[in-house]
């Protein structure tokens, strides 16, 4: 995530929120992953906030991007000073109006904070699961989340928002449950990686796995391969700014001093801005759900699991409204990618939004103040409320 300050009044915070945990599969109920592995039980970590109308016609799914969690607005504790990862997008007055809508945000599968993933404890062994844990794919995030849904006692929600990787999981809920969606918001994301998106990806497991104390993925006893995955983050934080946001923050300055080391020391400040990023991630994130998310994210490809390689046939199966966001400086995902999905939509007659927004800091976008985005959101959000919810229109 680009570090960039909050200079918009996007409205008061949520307040306190409490991490919650949805348990399945205890009971026979166990989850069929797409790689044709099962797993039981399951366990997702999820937050909520606002409150759920007495139809329950108000909610929306938030889903994370790719090392994300569920902690989406709000605070753990009143001394607490770190909010959650879209505080300025979702609270009282914001463009996701909790005085409107009951938001919920779950840690995916796969993930290491606080769902089932690689770093849980295997009931057959009585250890951390490390790579005998399954490969998981987008799809079966949103399974999971559609479970998380059902216990909820949601029918249908009023939207699914994300970006990134979490855009992929809005794509895959507009596809796979259609008649569960209302609308569908995913924001600077692709219906499937592209070559060059792929290869960063697997530089940054191959940093993982060069690491000697990666040792197969059974380094939880003996010590964590924290220099690869260092590094892996140095990677992928790089495909997530952009050129010029590259040259604003940083261009060729040198950090803490007047000429060049001769050394191999960090000479430049952006070098010492990718150590301090991949250093911070090394403290709060596992190196095997690094590889197992960034393997899923590879995995997606829309049209190749509802199309039979054909992305209008795919989205023949929605129903759902959608608004498509794309930044102009994102390189990763660029606007390319957005208008091919915008024009599969269109095929099937669905009822579709886009915009491109100018914004000069790449992928991160989505993450950062933008005006634009915000009242994009709030009124593409409006709009649904108006159509979509049923009876007590003002979320109680």
């Amino acid at each position: 995530m680009n570090e960039q300050t909050n200079t918009l009044n996007t409205g008061p915070t949520v307040g306190q929120v409490k991490k919650q945990t949805f348990t399945f599969g205890q009971t026979g109920e166990e989850l069929t992953l797409d790689c044709g592995r099962t797993l039981a039980p399951v366990s997702l970590a999820f937050e909520t906030c606002g409150t759920l109308n007495k139809t329950k016609s108000n909610a929306i799914l938030i889903c994370h991007a790719l090392t994300g969690d569920s902690h989406v607005a709000g605070f753990y504790s009143p001394d607490d000073n770190k909010p959650g990862w879209w505080d300025l997008m979702v609270g009282p007055g914001k463009p996701i109006d909790t005085n409107k809508y009951f938001v919920i945000c779950s840690n995916v599968i796969g993930g290491c904070m606080g769902s089932t993933g690689p770093v849980s404890r295997n009931a057959a062994t009585n250890k951390p699961y490390g790579t005998d844990f399954p490969v998981v794919t987008i799809g079966d995030m949103v399974e999971c989340q559609r479970r998380l849904i059902d216990s909820l006692d949601i029918d249908k929600l009023l939207a699914v928002i994300g970006g990134s990787v979490g855009g992929m999981q809005v794509l895959e809920w507009s596809v796979r449950y259609p008649d569960r969606v209302c609308a569908a918001l995913p924001l600077a994301t692709t219906t499937k990686h592209s070559a060059q998106a792929i290869a960063f990806n697997e530089v940054a497991r191959q940093a993982i796995m060069a690491d000697p104390t990666w040792n197969q993925g059974n380094y939880y006893e003996t010590g964590r391969p924290e220099h690869g995955l260092a590094v892996a983050r140095m990677i992928g934080h790089i495909t997530y700014l952009s050129d010029e946001s590259m040259r604003h923050k940083f261009d060729r300055k040198l950090q803490d001093r007047c000429e060049f080391s001769f050394d191999f020391e960090a000479d430049f400040q952006v070098e010492s801005y990718l150590r301090y990023q991949g250093n911070k991630f090394v403290d709060r994130f596992d190196a095997n759900s690094f590889l197992y998310l960034t393997k899923a994210a590879d995995y997606f490809n829309l049209e190749n699991a509802y199309g039979e390689g054909s992305l209008m046939a795919a989205f023949s199966r929605a129903r759902c409204r959608y608004l498509v966001i794309s930044f102009t400086s994102d390189w990763l995902y660029p606007t390319y990618q957005s208008k091919t999905m915008v024009k599969a939509m269109k095929k099937n007659g669905l009822d579709v939004s886009f915009c491109e927004i100018e914004a000069p800091w790449g992928h991160d976008a989505f993450l950062l103040p933008n005006e634009r985005l915000n009242n994009l959101l709030s009124g593409f959000l409006d709009r649904v409320r108006a159509e979509c919810v049923r009876g007590d229109t003002d979320a109680i």
